[in-house]
C-alpha cells in the first residue's frame, strides 16, 4: 500500500509525464519554465525541447519533416487539458447544485468513482465529538457497509484519512486482498466483497482540519492514472469547503429539530376509544419564516383537546431572520392554549378567541393560524373552531371530505377575531387529520391545490393503511415528499430545456419547492375505535 505525504505549500500539482497540473492551463506557445525540476524527479518541461518544437521560434529550412509530429503532439496535450477541465467543471458544478448533506456526499462519491474510473466507494464523515460517522456506499449494500465497519481502527484507511496529524494526502493500495501493508481483517473482506484496487483521499480545510474520508474501489487489481489521480484531488480540494458548509447546515437542522421537539408533547395520550398520531418535520431557523405546533390535551372530564396551528415571525410578511423568536412565541402560545383548553376546553370559539387576546397583549407583532378541536371519544362528537387555518380532512370508509371551518382571519391580524364553530359526529373507524400549511404546500403549487391533493391522497389510500393512524401519517408524508420531488424534477429539466412540454407549449404551471424550505410540516392523526 502507498501511502502519500501531505503536499508541501509550495509543490505544484503534477499530471502525467511530469507536466504541470490541471490548475494552469497552457496557452498555445507558452510552454511553462525551462529549468526548473518537476516534483517527483521528473524532467523539466521543455528540458529536451528542440527549437522546432516551439511554435514561436524562427523556422527551420532544414527542419521541415518533423514539426507536424511535434505541433500535433502540443495539441494532442491541450486537447487532454481541455477535457479535463470540462470534465472536472461539469462534476464541480453538479456538486454545486446538490441540496443537502445527503445529496453533497453522493454526489462526491460518484463523481469521484467517474473521475478515478473506479466501480465502488465508501465515504465517512467527522462527527462533531469526533470519530467517524454511519458509512455512505456507492455500489455497496447494507450488509457490506456493516462488514466494513468491523476493520480494526489501527487497520483502516478511512481512520488513516481522517487523522488531525500526520494525515496522508493519499492512501492506495493496488490489491487489497494481496498487500501485505493492508491488515488481515481488511485483506479477508477484501476477498470476501470483491474488493482489488483501491484509492483514497481526506477531505478537509485549513479551518475545519479533516471533514470527510472517501475510499474508492475496483473490482479488480488495478491503479488509477496519475492523470485521473490528479483530476480527483483537484475535485477533493473543491468537495471539501462546500462540505463543510452542508455539515455545519446540518448541525444547525438537528439542532433545531431538538429545540422544536423540545417545545412539543413528547408523547401523545392515548384515551379510551381514540387512537392518536402525529409526525413533524421542521424547518431549519435559518430559513423558517415561522413555527408550528400540535398538540392533544386531556382534559379533566374525560373528553380531548386536539390542536395544530403556526406563529409567524416579528407580524405579516417576517423573513427567516426572525424564526428563532417564532419559535420561541410558539412554546408560549402553545402554554397559553393548553391553560385555556382545561378552563372551558369544550368551546373552541372561546379558546381561540382568549388566544388572540394574549397575542393582542403579549406578542403585538406576530399572527397566528390554529385550529381547535374539543372531542367525547365515546360519543365520537366533534366540536372545532378554526383561525384562518387549514380546514381538517375526515377519512371515512367511503373516502376523505373536508371539514369546512368557516373562513376567519388569523389571530392577531385584526381588531377583533370572531368565527362559529363546527359540530359533527364520527363514524367507528373515522380517522381525523389536522394539518399545518407546510404540508398542503408540499402537495401542490397553490394552497388550494395543496389541500384538494392531500385530501385525494387521503382517500386514495390502502385500506389498512386508512385504518391505522400512524400509517397515514407515514403515507401522508410520503405522498408529499414524492411529489415534491418530482416538481423539483421537472423544474431542473424545465431549466436545462429537457421538458417535452415547454416544447410543445403544453407545460404545466410551474411548481415552487419553495414551500419545503421555509415551512414546518405538522400532521396530527386521530382514529375513532
Amino acid at each position: 500500500m502507498t501511502e502519500s505525504p501531505p503536499p508541501s505549500a509550495s509543490s505544484e500539482p503534477v499530471e502525467p509525464g511530469g507536466t504541470s497540473g490541471l490548475s494552469v492551463l497552457d496557452p498555445p506557445g507558452f510552454h511553462g519554465p525551462a529549468t526548473a525540476a518537476q516534483p517527483g524527479g521528473g524532467r523539466p518541461e521543455g528540458a529536451d525541447r528542440r527549437p522546432e518544437d516551439d511554435p514561436d521560434a524562427a523556422p527551420d529550412p532544414g527542419a521541415t519533416d518533423d514539426t507536424a509530429p511535434a505541433a500535433s503532439g502540443v495539441q494532442d496535450r491541450l486537447a487532454g487539458r481541455l477535457s479535463d477541465f470540462a470534465s472536472l467543471h461539469e462534476h464541480t458544478e453538479r456538486l454545486a447544485r446538490a441540496r443537502g448533506l445527503a445529496a453533497t456526499l453522493d454526489a462526491v462519491l460518484t463523481s469521484g468513482t467517474a473521475l478515478l474510473g473506479a466501480d465502488r466507494a465508501l465515504l465517512v464523515t467527522v462527527l462533531p465529538g469526533g470519530g467517524p460517522s454511519q458509512p455512505v456506499g456507492l455500489g455497496l449494500d447494507r450488509s457490506s457497509l456493516g462488514a466494513l465497519e468491523t476493520v480494526p481502527p489501527e487497520q483502516s484507511l478511512l481512520a488513516r484519512l481522517l487523522r488531525e496529524h500526520d494525515r496522508p494526502a493519499e492512501v492506495r493500495s493496488h490489491d487489497l486482498a494481496e498487500d501485505p501493508a493492508i491488515g488481515a481483517r481488511l485483506r479477508e473482506l477484501a476477498g470476501q466483497l470483491g474488493l482489488g484496487g483501491c484509492y483514497g483521499l481526506p477531505l478537509a480545510t485549513e479551518e475545519d482540519g479533516p471533514l470527510a474520508a472517501a475510499l474508492w474501489f475496483y473490482d479488480g487489481p488495478a491503479d488509477p492514472t496519475d492523470r485521473r489521480r490528479e483530476l480527483a484531488r483537484r475535485y477533493s480540494e473543491v468537495a471539501a469547503p462546500l462540505l463543510a458548509k452542508q455539515l455545519d447546515a446540518e448541525k444547525v437542522r438537528r439542532t433545531t429539530e431538538a429545540l422544536r421537539r423540545g417545545l412539543l408533547p413528547d408523547r401523545l395520550p392515548q384515551p379510551a376509544g381514540l387512537r392518536l398520531a402525529a409526525r413533524l418535520a421542521p424547518a431549519g431557523l435559518d430559513r423558517s419564516c415561522g413555527s408550528d405546533w400540535y398538540d392533544a390535551i386531556p382534559l379533566p372530564d374525560g373528553t380531548v383537546g386536539l390542536t395544530v396551528g403556526s406563529v409567524s415571525g416579528d407580524g405579516p410578511g417576517a423573513g427567516p431572520g426572525s424564526a428563532p423568536g417564532a419559535a420561541a412565541a410558539m412554546g408560549r402560545v402553545r402554554a397559553a392554549l393548553r391553560a385555556y383548553a382545561v378552563l372551558e376546553g369544550e368551546d373552541p370559539v372561546s379558546v381561540l378567541g382568549d388566544l388572540e387576546l394574549l397575542l393582542k397583549t403579549t406578542e403585538p407583532t406576530r399572527s397566528a393560524t390554529a385550529v381547535y378541536a374539543w372531542v367525547e371519544p365515546e360519543e365520537r362528537r366533534v366540536t372545532l373552531a378554526g383561525a384562518g387555518h387549514c380546514p381538517p380532512v375526515l377519512v371515512t370508509r367511503y373516502g376523505a371530505e373536508f371539514v369546512e371551518t368557516s373562513l376567519s382571519a388569523p389571530l392577531g391580524m385584526l381588531s377583533c377575531w370572531e368565527a362559529p364553530g363546527v359540530e359533527f359526529t364520527a363514524e367507528p373507524g373515522d380517522t381525523l387529520i389536522l394539518y399545518t400549511e407546510g404540508l398542503a404546500r408540499r402537495f401542490g403549487p397553490t394552497l388550494h391545490s395543496g389541500q384538494t391533493d392531500l385530501r385525494r391522497a387521503a382517500a386514495d389510500a390502502p385500506r389498512d393503511v386508512r385504518t391505522d393512524p400512524e400509517r397515514l401519517c407515514a403515507h401522508l408524508l410520503a405522498a408529499a415528499t414524492e411529489r415534491e420531488a418530482d416538481r423539483r424534477e421537472r423544474a431542473d429539466r424545465r431549466a436545462a430545456g429537457q421538458d417535452p412540454a415547454d416544447r410543445d407549449g403544453t407545460a404545466a404551471p410551474r411548481r415552487s419547492g419553495a414551500a419545503s424550505a421555509t415551512d414546518d410540516l405538522m400532521l396530527l392523526a386521530a382514529r375513532f375505535e
